[in-house]
């Protein structure tokens, strides 16, 4: 037996397989959590994952809600740009939640959890609402940023207002996603600003890898987008800056490293403007090969925008996995960035979708005197080291769980 708080993690993006290129985050927080909670993990199937598997001491099981074929609305894309991709998937949404909601309910009654961690209001913070009531289970909610920035119609807001009058605790992964939270929810409790980690040991500048160079043919200035190829991620942008960058910077290659339902507008787009030497399309990577993209690279650009929906950066981990790597950073001032850039002190912040202005930065950064440049990266290294390394992130989730469990009155 085992005198460990039980915690359930309700999450719709958690790595598939080895080698998978799924945002571990939600992984890399709840094998934290083992030390001192015994973890169980809920996530939807996909096809070629396993229905119930261990990893790092979590016990992970992956419920299912249709045939087999047809089970990628929560894929490495991640849900809202599945269904934006195609909306066959939007027939498949009260499959996916009924299953969760059953899944979650045998699940608590066959295990007796202590709490409930739901990683995005919706659809996960619901289905613990409604689950965490009946069995009068404490629950905890995480906003990312699609959840709150997205999805903003009126039905929506009735579900995602339900979900927080009935939650212990809301954390939020930014500021700006917890301003939002208060603004447009008229949610009046406390929310704490908790984002993501990422593993300084593993985002380093000594894993400066100079034969990626030459792989990919650069011999100056390496510029490098990471991030799933959605609307809001903004590579358009960055594109057509790189169109002007090559005219002061000829030799300066960008390296676009993710896929997503956007790769095939952006190849168009390098091809009509003619950047296909300047402009590489690595395609998707495996997450423990980033590590060696960010280190080498001298700039990472997130020219992040706000879509017409309203969804846009809820924090933007890859920021900072590039900052720990001793990368600069140029970021869109949108959502949760100006949480994690300081503008001209650890990076530059540029407005969101003006391509003319971010090539412009991107000038004066390969530009400037390198001791400027060295002094920002040095900032910019030691302020995500002190706020975002995992053992004070999770940490602080430890303790939120703790406190959110001490409630508990479940029937025994």
């Amino acid at each position: 037996m085992t005198d460990k708080d039980k915690v359930i993690v309700l999450t719709s993006t958690f790595p598939r397989w080895p080698k998978d290129t799924t945002p571990p985050f939600v992984y890399e927080l709840s094998r934290r959590l083992v030390s001192s909670h015994e973890v169980t993990v809920l996530t939807p199937h996909y096809p070629g994952a396993k229905t119930e598997e261990i990893m790092a001491g979590m016990t992970i099981r992956r419920f299912r809600y249709f045939f087999n074929p047809f089970e990628k609305l929560a894929g490495a894309q991640g849900m809202l740009p599945t269904l934006q991709h195609n909306k066959f998937y939007y027939l498949l949404v009260p499959l996916f939640m009924l299953g969760q909601m059953l899944s979650l309910f045998f699940l608590c009654k066959k295990i007796r959890p202590h709490v409930i961690h739901a990683h995005w209001l919706i659809p996960q913070g619901f289905c613990a609402a409604l689950i965490a009531g009946f069995f009068r289970i404490p629950f905890v909610v995480t906003a990312h940023g699609a959840d709150i920035f997205g999805l903003r119609s009126y039905f929506f807001k009735i579900l995602k207002k339900f979900s927080l009058c009935r939650t212990k605790r809301v954390t939020a992964v930014s500021s700006a996603l917890a301003t939002a939270i208060h603004q447009d929810l008229g949610y009046h409790q406390q929310i704490s600003v908790l984002p993501m980690g990422v593993c300084a040991q593993q985002f380093s500048p000594a894993h400066n890898f100079p034969e990626l160079k030459k792989r990919y043919g650069i011999t100056e200035a390496m510029l490098l987008f990471v991030g799933r190829l959605t609307q809001k991620k903004g590579v358009c942008h960055l594109i057509d800056a790189m169109g002007q960058v090559i005219q002061k910077m000829p030799e300066a290659k960008l390296l676009v490293v993710g896929g997503g339902e956007e790769e095939a507008n952006i190849r168009r787009q390098i091809e009509r403007m003619n950047l296909g030497r300047q402009v590489i399309m690595v395609g998707a990577v495996p997450n423990a090969e980033l590590p060696a993209y960010y280190a080498t690279a001298d700039i990472f650009i997130g020219p992040s925008i706000q879509t017409k929906g309203g969804d846009t950066e809820g924090f933007g981990l890859t920021f900072v996995e590039a900052a720990l790597s001793g990368c600069l950073v140029i970021g869109s001032d949108v959502g949760g960035i100006g949480d994690i850039i300081e503008h001209e002190k650890t990076g530059y912040l540029v407005p969101p979708g003006n391509a003319e202005a971010l090539a412009e930065t991107i000038i004066r950064a390969l530009q400037q005197q390198e001791q400027v440049t060295e002094e920002m990266k040095r900032q910019g290294r030691a302020k995500c080291l002190a706020k975002y390394d995992w053992p004070i992130i999770a940490g602080q989730y430890r303790g939120l769980l703790h406190a959110a469990s001490s409630s508990r009155s479940v029937p025994q």
